[in-house]
């Protein structure tokens, strides 16, 4: 079964695996041949990362109160009562040591040679939070989405591959014949090769993905464009 990126792409989510890294890694920091200096290391990025956010999240909340007494100064009704000015903001906690930039990259290096060691194992990446999680696939609720585009006078079908094998595509050229089968293709940009008709017409495509020569999910909207004329 395929596996979510161990990596978080929010970054409260990295704050918590940097704090998870930093704080199991001594346990295992000799067996897989990491130095004092590389436990120290990670341990001050997370203390700094996670300050960092702490600050912007009290400095964006402080902004919000000073946004609304703005506002109210400059546009309530003359009178009444005079309000206070916010209280200016005070660092929740004292400020841990300085770190060079580049935490993420750092981290993703560190884990590599974590991964490369030779007494890695299953159990220590699950223990530092490095194997992600199990993807979940229903088809069922794939629907591609195509886009028409008008090239060297022939339309152009994109498509996203996804987890999909392949895009079954159909036609409907305005001729009475309804939605007729065109192609499937493994291509993200299928080009339509038919004759182009001497007067203008709109010709329609819809597709559905296909997963091991099998049709799935829902077919997609359907993308018309104008040829001929």
């Amino acid at each position: 079964m395929p596996k979510t990126y161990y990596l978080p792409t929010d970054d409260s989510g990295k704050a918590e695996l940097l704090e998870l890294i930093a704080s199991q890694l001594p346990a295992y920091a000799e067996e897989l041949g990491l130095t004092p200096t590389d436990v120290s290391e990670v341990k001050a990025d997370a203390e700094a990362f996670r300050f960092t956010l702490a600050v912007l999240n009290q400095i964006q909340n402080n902004s919000k109160q000073w946004t609304a007494h703005k506002n109210l100064l400059r546009d309530s009704d003359t009178g009444g009562p005079v309000p206070p000015f916010p209280p200016l903001m005070e660092l929740s906690a004292k400020a841990p040591a300085a770190v060079p930039k580049g935490i993420i990259p750092r981290l993703t290096r560190l884990v590599a040679r974590i991964k490369s060691s030779r007494n890695y194992t299953n159990a220590i990446g699950q223990a530092l939070g490095l194997v992600g999680s199990i993807k979940s696939i229903d088809p069922s609720s794939w629907k591609p989405e195509l886009t028409a585009t008008l090239e060297a006078n022939h339309p152009h079908i994109g498509w996203i591959k996804g987890d999909a094998d392949s895009l079954e595509i159909m036609v409907d050229r305005g001729d009475d014949k309804g939605y007729v089968p065109l192609t499937i293709t493994t291509s993200t940009r299928y080009t339509d090769t038919s004759p182009i008709p001497t007067r203008a017409a709109i010709w329609h495509y819809k597709g559905v993905y296909r997963l091991k020569d099998g049709q799935v999910g829902q077919w997609s909207n359907v993308q018309s464009i104008a040829v001929g004329g």
